[in-house]
């Protein structure tokens, strides 16, 4: 997908993020944060890095595009004149330092997504669903509150290329080059959570839950990439279907 760089954009996306989460279930009263990378001020190279957060407060339904943050790599707020959670920037900022394919950042604490980051054998290949993210997830053992900056190097390691990161008793971690990818990204990754609590829930009167073959699953992961352009087209119906319900987070 193409780099979107025009500033009030980014904002409407990422505020229509933070109400989609909330439309979907997905928040957590005022914690976990999604991020958009912003252009580099002086060049790509040797810019100032910033990126945009929600301020710490703010429920996700409440989150408009004029509420969100500028962050830079160090911690300052350039523009919003609010407080951010700071675990939630030591997370998000070290993936905008580490991954040039992270413009964007989603971080949930689902329910199933935590379940499944509780568990050793990670996100299994049940279903269609999960083989998207074959070969395609990182895991990040779990150090505590992510208040020490330390951890950012931590953090770089285990996404490395991939597109998303179980933060082991944590939750779920997605990027994407756009909010629309990271997003629907993020969608796919707590479905397939969804679908394996819900196997494991079924194991005691269904029998054992029975994974796919790795050719299988490689096979899935690799026709599943050949359609990922189509995440832009449902990312354009799911805004028309917020700008239907409430279209004030675009303000």
């Amino acid at each position: 997908m193409t780099v979107t760089t025009d500033e009030a954009t980014l904002r409407r996306d990422l505020a229509a993020a933070y109400r989609l989460a909330a439309l979907f279930g997905w928040d957590d009263t005022l914690y976990t944060h999604f991020s958009a990378r912003l252009p580099s001020i002086g060049g790509e190279d040797d810019g100032e890095e910033r990126f945009l957060i929600n301020p710490f407060g703010k429920m996700f339904d409440e989150v408009c595009a004029s509420d969100l943050l500028v962050v830079d790599m160090q911690g300052r707020v350039v523009s919003g004149g609010a407080d951010y959670n700071v675990a939630g920037f030591t997370v998000h900022s070290a993936v905008h330092m580490g991954g040039q394919h992270a413009h964007c950042v989603i971080h949930t604490h689902t329910l199933a997504g935590m379940a499944v980051a509780a568990c050793d054998g990670g996100l299994l290949q049940l279903n269609q669903i999960s083989t998207e993210f074959y070969g395609r997830v990182g895991v990040h053992a779990y150090e505590g509150v992510a208040f020490d900056l330390g951890e950012r190097a931590r953090i770089q390691q285990a996404l490395g290329n991939n597109i998303a990161l179980i933060l082991r008793h944590h939750g779920l971690l997605s990027v994407g080059v756009t909010v629309a990818d990271a997003f629907c990204i993020m969608y796919y990754l707590n479905r397939a959570c969804e679908i394996q609590m819900a196997a494991s829930q079924m194991a005691a009167t269904a029998g054992p839950v029975s994974a796919m073959p790795a050719h299988l699953s490689q096979h899935a992961c690799e026709q599943l990439q050949s359609v990922e352009h189509e995440r832009q087209i449902l990312w354009q119906a799911w805004l028309r279907k917020l700008d239907r319900i409430d279209p004030s987070y675009r303000n």
